[in-house]
């Protein structure tokens, strides 16, 4: 993974006595409030219902064991004794108080860690595939690419204050798992006809109150053009990105607005404008990025106690067929650690359970772990005879829940025990349908969905996207919760539909699983997904399912 530099040491040193001095200046009353806002959110911090939170940036999710230390020691020493890792692939502490913030940062700093453009209207943390370097599919790691993009957009001072916040994402693989079509801009590591490395570049994805798909602006950008390209990118959105209406000002408003045609021909005309004079990013600088993500050293060893644990214990072999996927290497897999355990709230782990993950990662993945943006910890790295240990140690921890990409593996954001943006709460509903089908003992029965909850329109929990999705609003001082079915955050990515009138708080988990029981009952085969089965009868069963009064019980 990516090494600081000395100058990016300084950097930091000189970022977290800058802001020591501002927030200073807050608690002697110098800066008011106001003052202080844009301050603060260019450092990660928010003031939101109850508290201040600080959002911590973990770029491309790629995280080392000592830096998961340092985050349970954050959570422990100056906060609740916990943190929330967030769809961004970043962790958040709730309860930070105002003067310990800077001795906070200060900490991080310490392990390259920092909160730097995790808010504000600037190029926000670059997120990218959390099997990124691990995964069978994979033509090439992206993270390289997504480091060059962070090094460059790190305090740029022409989009330090862009119309709104913007994001990018990257991917290396045909399946998409980091949701790039749902980005302001979207990079995919893609060959020509003649096998030259390059880019697709789509723009004018995003999700809130108006969701849209990106569209590809570029099928095939020269590696060498990245950075330049951009920077035409956020040229054109900083002339002519609406700055009169924050709901309306994003590149996905722009794009609507303008049609693709004209922010095409925008883009490639700033872009030529300065393609004829420019140099490239220094060589020495990409060599030095991409040995940092070379692979680990991968050992050999029998793989046979693998084999024999599967087959003889059949609590391991249920959490190996769910929270392992395929690795490059055929000696190891890839296991993703569930932070859904039922009943708990999705994202957040105690100290304790990060500083086991630590250990974990530490002893059987060489050291290294992801955030996915689907609110989970990944082991990219293990070795298939070291499996067993592993789900040892994560028992213990508590950590073992065998549910990746089932139904309680809901992605959902805090809603409104934290959020002052919130117009309902998510978690407790969220966490109430994964006690229901845990006690209904149907989870393995419905396999592969994808279901996410948002505690308003701001859409922070992706439910736009999810093949079941949950929007809870506020309607005349009483929850609501509609209901979307058909989304997909993929590479066939789509925005779900609403079916219908939403639900009070004690009518969502009922509903929900009256629509659970309508597909087992309308799926052609047992391996006929929800998705599936949604796209080949469309939403009238399921809509009428979900709007009768009584669970047909039979249907399963």
């Amino acid at each position: 993974m990516y090494a600081y530099t000395r100058f990016d040491k300084a950097f930091l040193g000189s970022r977290v006595a800058q802001f020591r001095a501002q927030v200073e200046r807050r608690i002697d009353g110098s800066l008011t409030e106001d003052e202080f806002r844009p301050l603060r959110l260019m450092n990660g911090l928010y003031l939101l219902l109850h508290a201040y939170m600080l959002r911590v940036a973990i770029p491309y999710g790629t995280l080392s064991a000592t830096q998961m230390r340092a985050l349970a020691d954050v959570a422990d020493r100056w906060d609740k004794g916990y943190a929330h890792f967030t769809t961004r692939q970043n962790v958040q502490f709730h309860w930070p108080k105002l003067p310990d913030v800077p001795d906070i940062l200060e900490a991080l700093s310490l392990v390259d860690m920092h909160a730097v453009q995790t808010s504000g209207s600037c190029i926000r943390s670059v997120t990218a595939d959390h099997f990124a370097g691990a995964a069978l599919d994979e033509s090439e790691d992206p993270r390289p690419t997504a480091e060059l993009i962070r090094q460059w957009s790190t305090d740029h001072p022409e989009f330090a204050f862009l119309p709104r916040k913007f994001k990018v994402a990257v991917i290396g693989s045909r399946h998409d798992r980091a949701v790039t079509k749902m980005h302001d801009v979207g990079v995919s590591l893609v060959r020509d006809a003649s096998g030259n490395p390059g880019y697709e570049i789509s723009v004018g994805g995003g999700l809130g109150r108006t969701p849209f798909v990106g569209k590809v602006v570029r099928e095939f950008l020269p590696r060498e053009d990245l950075l330049l390209y951009l920077e035409a990118v956020l040229q054109v959105y900083n002339q002519i990105g609406r700055r009169d209406n924050k709901y309306k000002a994003r590149i996905k408003i722009m794009l609507h607005e303008h049609g693709m045609d004209d922010i095409r021909r925008r883009i490639e005309e700033n872009f030529a404008l300065q393609v004829t004079r420019y140099q490239g990013v220094d060589p020495a600088v990409v060599e030095r990025i991409e040995r940092d993500f070379t692979p680990p050293a991968f050992k050999q060893g029998s793989v046979e106690s693998f084999a024999r644990a599967r087959k003889d214990d059949a609590a391991f072999r249920a959490f190996t067929n769910a929270n392992l996927d395929p690795h490059k290497n055929p000696d190891y897999t890839i296991v993703t650690v569930s932070l859904k355990a039922h009943g708990q709230t999705p994202g957040d782990a105690s100290s304790a359970q990060m500083r086991a993950l630590a250990d974990i990662a530490e002893s059987w993945s060489h050291g290294e772990l992801r955030v996915s943006h689907e609110q989970n910890i990944v082991l990219p790295h293990v070795h298939k005879g070291d499996v067993v240990k592993v789900y040892a140690a994560l028992q213990r921890a508590g950590l073992a829940t065998a549910n990746i990409g089932m139904i309680s593996d809901l992605i959902s954001c805090p809603g409104m025990d934290y959020c002052d943006l919130a117009t309902a709460r998510s978690t407790n509903v969220a966490q109430a349908i994964a006690k229901r089908f845990d006690a209904l003992k149907l989870e393995h029965e419905i396999g592969a969905i994808k279901l996410k909850i948002s505690g308003c329109i701001n859409a922070c929990a992706h439910h736009h996207v999810a093949h079941i999705g949950i929007l809870g609003l506020e309607k005349k001082g009483v929850e609501s919760y509609q209901i979307t079915l058909g989304g997909d955050a993929t590479e066939t990515a789509a925005i779900g539909k609403t079916i219908g009138p939403g639900f009070a708080a004690d009518e969502i988990v009922p509903a929900i699983e009256r629509l659970i029981h309508a597909y087992l009952g309308l799926r052609s085969s047992a391996q006929e997904t929800f998705i599936m089965a949604f796209r080949r009868l469309g939403p009238a069963p399921f809509k009428k399912a979900v709007y009768e009064k009584e669970v047909n019980t039979n249907a399963a």
